[in-house]
């Protein structure tokens, strides 16, 4: 039985004792009325009614009318169709804001949430944990950058890692692509990104996955002695990093990963997207701004903290270098492929020489000997470029000891 039944039997019996005891006289009408918790008017009101009617005029005559201000069935019932029919799993905040753009709805979220709720068609959140305080977030953009690999299953049947770099300050995502795997290029990729559209920043915040640092164990401390690839080209672009020790420490972009895990899927789904490189596409062309225009912040004070870069061997510097000694053939053995190094006008040789392989983000190699570029090759080890023909289109070195790439 609901409250407002309860009461209905309760007023009865309260009102008839009160109002017998005014009728011998015994209680004034307003001494009544604060004894039944009602207003004297209200009293007043109740005994004409009473008077009139007997016991059935103390009865509420709203209980059981329809509100003038209800929804009407037939638009519940429209709303219940699109979440049955088009939008099942979507979270009740998505679809509410996919169902206000795309087919006109007016209703608030919170009707729309206890309208899903009671027919069935999502269930009550459970309630939260202990409250806990957040970290602040940085005055300004590019003081932190968030970097994370994500895999998932993203499109029905194919697991996918998902590689972002957002800022602490903001929530913008400055770099979002599919990979099959993640991995050190993956990462350098995402740095590249970044700095090319934004500039330069510090410090970097990601796991501790093996491609950032070198632990002795999973879940260990890291060793700062034992440099990975993306902490030997960070600090040639002034750039840190701050190792994470716990889920928590990273709250800020693991609430993003599971926002992108819920929404992104379902959205990918509605486009009828099953490649990867149509993803990527989406990922960048639709799903990043309207991802911007709900998630995004303004940073508490204005200005940035990004500073341009004015080098230009940026694409040099964010590789995998790995140093190789050169074998009896001129040729370097790098990853199960032979680097054959073509003849120098400078020099009879390379033998026994230590030089360095250069692996970038798009799957090209290239061989460097100090600040020369020998040899340039795509990813099956043909050669495509030589460092002396190189130089002569791109003129000498600036600012780093390892001539650009070509485009």
């Amino acid at each position: 039985m609901t409250r407002a039944r309860i009461l209905q039997e309760v007023r009865p019996m309260r009102f008839e004792e009160l109002y017998a005891r005014r009728q011998r006289r015994t209680l004034t009408m307003a001494e009544a009325a604060e004894m039944l918790g009602v207003t004297e008017r209200t009293f007043r009101r109740w005994s004409g009614r009473y008077d009139a009617e007997g016991a059935e005029g103390l009865q509420d005559r709203r209980i059981g009318r329809l509100s003038a201000l209800a929804v009407p069935v037939d638009e519940a019932r429209r709303m219940l169709t699109w979440y049955e029919t088009r939008y099942t799993g979507w979270t009740v905040k998505h679809f509410h804001e996919r169902w206000q753009t795309e087919h006109g709805g007016t209703r608030s979220y919170s009707w729309t949430k206890k309208t899903l709720q009671v027919a069935g068609q999502v269930t009550r959140a459970t309630r939260r944990s202990a409250h806990r305080k957040k970290r602040p977030r940085k005055p300004l953009p590019g003081m932190m950058l968030h970097q994370d690999g994500s895999t998932h299953e993203w499109i029905p049947g194919c697991q996918w890692d998902l590689i972002v770099t957002l800022d602490d300050a903001t929530t913008e995502i400055y770099s979002a692509f599919f990979v099959e795997e993640e991995g050190t290029l993956r990462s350098v990729r995402g740095l590249q990104e970044v700095m090319e559209t934004k500039g330069l920043f510090s410090p970097l915040y990601p796991d501790r996955g093996s491609h950032s640092w070198h632990t002795d164990g999973a879940g260990g401390t890291v060793d700062q002695t034992r440099p990975t690839q993306v902490p030997r080209a960070l600090p040639q672009v002034g750039g840190t990093r701050i190792p994470a020790y716990s889920p928590e420490a990273r709250g800020r972009s693991a609430r993003a990963f599971r926002t992108l895990q819920d929404r992104l899927p379902k959205e990918l789904a509605l486009a009828g997207i099953t490649e990867m490189a149509a993803a990527n596409r989406y990922l960048t062309a639709r799903f990043l701004p309207q991802y911007h225009d709900r998630f995004m912040v303004r940073a508490t004070e204005p200005g940035t903290a990004f500073i341009p870069w004015v080098g230009t061997h940026l694409a040099e510097i964010l590789c995998v270098q790995e140093a190789r000694g050169v074998a009896k053939d001129n040729t370097v053995r790098y990853q199960g492929t032979n680097l054959q190094i073509p003849q120098d006008p400078h020099r009879f040789h390379y033998v026994k020489v230590t030089v360095r392989v250069h692996a970038y983000p798009d799957g090209t190699l290239a061989v460097v000997h100090g600040p020369r570029c020998l040899a340039r090759y795509p990813a099956d080890g043909r050669l495509i470029e030589t460092g002396r023909a190189h130089l002569a289109r791109n003129g000498p070195t600036h600012g780093s000891n390892v001539p650009p790439r070509s485009s």
